[in-house]
């Protein structure tokens, strides 16, 4: 069957992310398996620094894991990686790159991913807010959970940098406040609630 004809119906977690959030993806990666039906996107809150997420995270992972670029299928059993100073979209089961929309201050690209896939994508999703500076995400954590989604803060006492776990639970849209190592165990036990 042909990828773009295949279900776009499983779920996503975006994992959104600043300082300190590499650790977390990390723990997270080691301890999710490689065969669950899900689809990882780490958004890391970043402009102009490039990333390293897509050499550094598969020690971690038996998941294949790519650096988006546009039009790339969203498939399960995958960990994507946002690219430096782009807006991610999802369209028609693909991703879609922009220029960054707000290239000063603090970027929201995770609050611009979370809010497309809201917008566009049929499965269910899980959001996930892990350390990191400012509120990015906070914003489209509501409408995750209005559309029946789950939303996932790193506890802030595990957090290197904890203003992000703490504006995602500011947002009084949060169900889940745990470690990393726990956020893991979580999405495997909804992933076998699908």
């Amino acid at each position: 069957m042909n990828a773009n004809k295949r279900s776009k119906d499983f779920p996503v977690v975006c994992v959104g992310g600043s300082a300190g959030g590499l650790d977390a993806y990390i723990r997270l990666l080691k301890n999710l398996p490689a065969e669950m039906g899900v689809a990882i996107v780490i958004v890391n809150h970043l402009r102009t620094v490039s990333t390293m997420l897509h050499e550094i995270l598969p020690t971690y992972t038996e998941m294949p894991v790519e650096l988006i670029t546009e039009r790339l299928d969203l498939e399960p059993n995958h960990v994507y990686i946002i690219p430096e100073n782009r807006d991610l979209h999802v369209l028609n089961g693909e991703f879609r790159l922009k220029p960054i929309s707000k290239p000063k201050g603090w970027p929201d690209v995770i609050t611009v991913f979370m809010c497309s896939m809201v917008g566009h994508w049929d499965g269910k999703l899980i959001a996930v807010i892990v350390s990191g500076y400012d509120g990015d995400g906070a914003a489209a954590l509501c409408s995750i959970k209005d559309e029946g989604g789950i939303t996932i803060a790193q506890k802030p006492d595990t957090a290197g940098q904890p203003d992000m776990p703490e504006s995602a639970i500011a947002s009084g849209c949060i169900d889940f406040i745990l470690a990393p190592k726990s956020i893991a165990h979580e999405i495997v036990r909804i992933a076998h609630a699908e």
